[in-house]
């Protein structure tokens, strides 16, 4: 008997799947937990529908994630910070910082994690950290490290 996964089953499938499952499996056992409904022609359509969706919420993430990725990319983040007379930061530049300054200059709201910086930012200077925003989209974003 073929049948749609409501949630993860182990040994079977991940949610969302069409599986074979033998007639008494999926009448005493997936039934009536609610882990599995039949794969008749209308919950078949009904599944589509929802993958189709999902699908073009995707993708509309995606197109978002790449005109921020455009925008933060042609300009420079200035962060002030205070700092040594060697040009020493006191602590370390954080992606919560950059996040914060994102949020407070372009109006963008990127979370901290998705904020990659390679090597701590300590000194003043120019740095070039990578932006996560989406899967398969990275941008760079250009940070200046002033004293305040």
């Amino acid at each position: 008997m073929k049948v749609i996964l409501q949630t993860d089953v182990k040994g079977m499938g991940k949610r969302g799947d069409v599986v074979n499952a033998s007639d008494g499996h999926a009448r005493n056992y997936l039934f009536p937990r609610g882990l599995a409904i039949p794969a008749d022609k209308q919950n078949l359509n009904i599944l589509s529908a929802k993958k189709s969706s999902e699908a073009h919420k995707k993708e509309l993430e995606k197109q978002e994630a790449i005109k921020i990725k455009e925008k933060l990319e042609k300009v420079t983040l200035v962060i002030k910070t205070k700092a040594g007379e060697n040009g020493k930061t006191f602590g370390s530049i954080t992606s919560k910082e950059i996040s914060e300054g994102i949020e407070a200059e372009y109006k963008e709201k990127i979370d901290k994690k998705k904020i990659v910086i390679k090597d701590q930012i300590k000194t003043l200077g120019e740095y070039t950290v990578e932006l996560k925003l989406f899967e398969g989209v990275t941008g760079k974003l250009k940070l200046n490290i002033i004293a305040e």
